[in-house]
């Protein structure tokens, strides 16, 4: 459970650690540092040696190098990223949350598209990696985050949520 085992192997450090060393997860201006095992290993028991169960099989595909090439790892990465992104809704993004505890935000005085969009995503049981996905890592090139939002803002219609200026603001892929 150590950020120096993580990147251990090529691939995680090649590619992998390279994004993470860009983000605010890596560092910010307060200081607070979120490692590997931060965000991808389970803090109670039961859950951490259920993950490290399913991580013998990527021990399994290191010695089939099934990612040990640039064009192997981005040509797997939409899959890869897509089990991480269904394992934390599962958790209903419990690694997240082990730092940003939604009770604790003060919804009040964050950004007015950041607080109504906290507000509705709780009304929906929607969970931080709906949203917040290529935060740490950058998000595949396949992955296509216009479509997702073009569903939430018909939910947000729905709920007679303005989100017009959310549209003309997001964040290209490697702004996130």
């Amino acid at each position: 459970n150590t950020e120096h085992f993580c990147i251990s192997c090529h691939e995680m450090r090649d590619y992998i650690f390279k994004e993470y060393k860009k983000s605010s997860h890596y560092m910010n201006h307060a200081g607070v540092r979120a490692t590997c095992p931060d965000c991808h290993v389970p803090k109670q028991w039961v859950d951490k040696v259920l993950r490290k169960i399913r991580a013998s099989n990527e021990l399994f595909h290191k010695l089939r190098g099934s990612i040990n090439t640039p064009e192997k790892f981005y040509a797997k990465r939409l899959t890869l990223a897509r089990k991480v992104w269904d394992s934390m809704r599962a958790s209903n993004s419990r690694e997240c949350r082990n730092c940003h505890a939604s009770e604790f935000m003060r919804i009040n005085t964050q950004p007015s598209l950041a607080g109504r969009t906290h507000q509705w995503a709780s009304k929906h049981k929607k969970t931080c990696i709906d949203c917040h996905q290529g935060i740490t890592h950058t998000l595949p090139i396949e992955f296509d985050r216009e479509a997702q939002w073009d569903k939430f803002h018909e939910q947000f219609e729905q709920d007679n949520i303005s989100c017009s200026a959310c549209h003309d603001n997001l964040p290209t892929p490697g702004e996130w």
